[in-house]
């Protein structure tokens, strides 16, 4: 039972009060935002070399194509327009630069109400998890050049390609956010199979209907819509699905040899 006193709660069995639970979500909250301040200012400091890096690919694809009638600079059509996407530059990458840090003090946040078995998951899930979502990053970032290649040519042609800095920046970031987003999926597949919610046999009987899954949702969440980044994210996840699986039968392949005879 939980008693209350002069506005704080006790608990009966020596957990966490409520109180102190809101007080630890709101150090960790403090800390990750302090995390992604600290990743925007180093985005701000270095904005120009890291906004030549965003638009590599889009440059890549005007020197490539002279047809395509494209320079491969960005325009702002607006007075304030300049810092907006600065701000907002900084602001994704203060994020992505952090997030060893958020899934840190997420897991430090989560870790007292784990069991034991629980608790031996919990980091080798982080890591998993931030590799995953850097190594879709980067996917996003490479097949970039080949997604603006498709829309430019399904433009029309004489069409002039001049892009605010505003929607450039936002696309990017949208496929960064998508790509790393879609190569997590399979890390939730395999928590599901840990916690008993699915078995890796279910999973296989209905593979077809998992690879259509797959497939569509690169499809929803592919911001630009064309088919070659579609593929792209959608290819990388059905092998990560079939990895999934593949944990899930080893993890329970062990269960079954950690558990006494006949039971």
């Amino acid at each position: 039972m939980v008693s209350l006193r002069r506005g704080q709660a006790s608990s009966a069995d020596g957990g966490m009060t409520i109180f102190q639970h809101l007080a630890e979500l709101r150090m960790r909250l403090v800390r990750s935002l302090l995390a992604v301040a600290a990743g925007s200012a180093v985005i701000l400091i270095f904005y120009d070399s890291f906004l030549h890096f965003l638009t590599q690919p889009y440059r890549n694809i005007c020197s490539a194509r002279p047809d395509f009638n494209c320079n491969g600079g960005l325009y702002a059509l607006g007075p304030i327009e300049g810092l907006a996407s600065r701000m907002r530059i900084a602001g994704y990458g203060g994020l992505i630069i952090a997030l060893p840090i958020i899934m840190w003090q997420l897991w430090k946040f989560i870790v007292p109400a784990l069991n034991k078995q629980e608790k031996k998951y919990s980091i080798p899930f982080i890591v998993t998890s931030i590799v995953l979502f850097l190594a879709g990053s980067a996917l996003a970032y490479w097949t970039l050049d080949k997604a603006l290649e498709f829309l430019i040519a399904w433009s029309g042609e004489g069409v002039e390609q001049t892009y605010q800095i505003s929607k450039y920046i936002s696309l990017v970031a949208m496929m960064v956010l998508a790509f790393g987003a879609g190569f997590l999926v399979p890390v939730l597949i395999v928590f599901l199979q840990l916690v008993g919610v699915v078995t890796p046999q279910t999973l296989i009987k209905q593979w077809r209907y998992s690879i259509m899954g797959t497939f569509l949702i690169a499809a929803v969440i592919t911001p630009s819509g064309d088919p070659v980044s579609m593929l792209a994210l959608a290819v990388p996840m059905t092998m990560l699905f079939v990895i999934a699986i593949l944990i899930g039968f080893i993890a329970q392949w062990r269960r079954k040899k950690r558990s006494p005879i006949g039971e």
